[in-house]
C-alpha cells in the first residue's frame, strides 16, 4: 500500500528586523537590516564605480568617486521618498502628525519607490556632471552599472522586514511564506520574533501563505539586471547605452515580478488590470528604447567599461 507524501507547509517568517537591538535607554532602537542593506549597497556601488575609473577609459577621476557616490546617494534617497509620495501615497502631502510632523518626511514609517529613486539618481548624476564638467550620459551609465546589486540587497531587506509581500498562494507551494506582520503588530509581533510558541502557533493558523516576491525581485531586479548591464559594459560603450540596457532589462523583470507581488492596498490595480509599478515600468521601457536610439545615433566616443 503506497503512502501519501506529506503536504509541505508554508514557512512562517520569524526574522528579526534588527541586526543589533540596543537597550531601551538608547535614543534609537538598534541597527536594522534595512539600513545595513543600504550601507552595503552604497559600498558595493563605490567599489564598482572605482573599478570603472581605474580601467583608464572614464573621464571620472578615481579620487572623485566618493563625491560622485554621495551625489547619487542624495539623489536616490530624496527621489525614492518623493517618488513614493507622488506615485503611491499623495495623502502624505497633507499629513501633519508628530515628529517629523510632515508626512513626506516620515521615512521612519517606510515608503521608498524604486522608480523615484532612479529619477533622483539621474538628477544627482546631472548635477555632479554639471559641477565637474563631465559627460552626463557617461555618469548615468556608471550609476546604472553600480545600482542593480544595491537594488537586490534592498529587496532582501524588504523580505527580512516582512514588507511588500507577495500575492496569496497555496500553502503547499515549496516557497510559500507566511508573514505575521500581516496579522500581528507591536508587542505581539516582537514576542513572536523572540520565539513565543503560542503566538507562532496562532500566526500559522491565521496568516495566509504568500509568494516571497521580495526574493524573486532580489534575483530578477538585482542579479539578472546586473548580469545584463555588466555584460554590455564589459568594454567602452557610447554614453547612454549601458543605462538604456538597464532600463530595458529592469522594466520587463519588474513587470513580471509585479505579477507575484500584492498591490498596495490603498491603490489596488490601475488600468488594464496592471499595478502602478507595472505602468511605471512600461514608461521606463519606452524611455530605455528612446535612450538607446539616441545614444547609438550620436557621434560620440565610447567610454567606460569595467574590464
Amino acid at each position: 500500500m503506497m503512502s501519501t507524501p506529506p503536504t509541505l507547509a508554508a514557512w512562517l517568517h520569524t526574522l528579526d528586523p534588527f541586526v543589533v537591538a540596543f537597550p531601551d535607554s538608547f535614543p534609537i532602537a538598534g541597527l536594522r537590516w534595512y539600513g545595513t542593506a543600504y550601507l552595503l549597497a552604497f559600498f558595493i556601488g563605490y567599489l564598482l564605480i572605482r573599478r570603472v575609473t581605474r580601467s583608464g577609459k572614464s573621464p571620472l577621476p578615481t579620487d572623485h568617486v566618493i563625491d560622485f557616490v554621495m551625489a547619487c546617494i542624495m539623489g536616490l534617497l530624496i527621489g525614492g521618498r518623493v517618488g513614493y509620495v507622488l506615485f503611491y501615497d499623495r495623502s502624505l502631502l497633507g499629513m501633519i502628525d508628530g515628529p517629523p510632523y510632515w508626512g513626506v518626511l516620515a521615512i521612519n514609517h517606510g515608503g521608498m519607490a524604486s522608480h523615484g529613486g532612479m529619477i533622483g539618481g539621474l538628477l544627482g548624476c546631472a548635477w555632479f556632471a554639471w559641477r565637474q564638467k563631465l559627460p552626463t550620459l557617461h555618469l548615468i551609465d556608471v550609476m546604472a552599472f553600480a545600482a542593480p546589486l544595491g537594488i537586490g540587497l534592498g529587496r532582501i531587506a524588504n523580505f527580512i522586514n516582512g514588507e511588500l509581500w507577495g500575492r496569496t498562494v497555496d500553502a503547499s507551494f515549496a516557497w510559500a511564506v507566511r508573514f505575521p506582520q500581516e496579522t500581528l503588530a507591536g508587542d505581539e509581533l516582537e514576542r513572536l520574533q523572540a520565539g513565543d510558541t503560542d503566538l507562532i502557533a496562532l500566526a500559522e493558523q491565521i496568516t495566509p501563505a504568500r509568494h516571497p516576491s521580495q526574493l524573486y525581485a532580489a534575483i530578477l531586479e538585482g542579479l539578472v539586471v546586473f548580469a545584463v548591464v555588466a555584460f554590455v559594459y564589459r568594454r567602452p560603450v557610447k554614453p547612454g547605452v549601458a543605462a538604456a540596457w538597464f532600463a530595458l532589462t529592469y522594466a520587463p523583470v519588474r513587470i513580471v515580478n509585479e505579477c507575484f507581488r500584492e498591490p498596495d492596498g490603498h491603490i489596488g490595480f490601475d488600468a488594464l488590470g496592471l499595478t502602478r509599478g507595472q505602468w511605471l515600468s512600461v514608461l521606463l521601457f519606452v524611455l530605455g528604447l528612446v535612450l538607446l536610439w539616441f545614444a547609438k545615433s550620436r557621434k560620440s566616443a565610447a567610454l567606460g567599461g569595467w574590464r
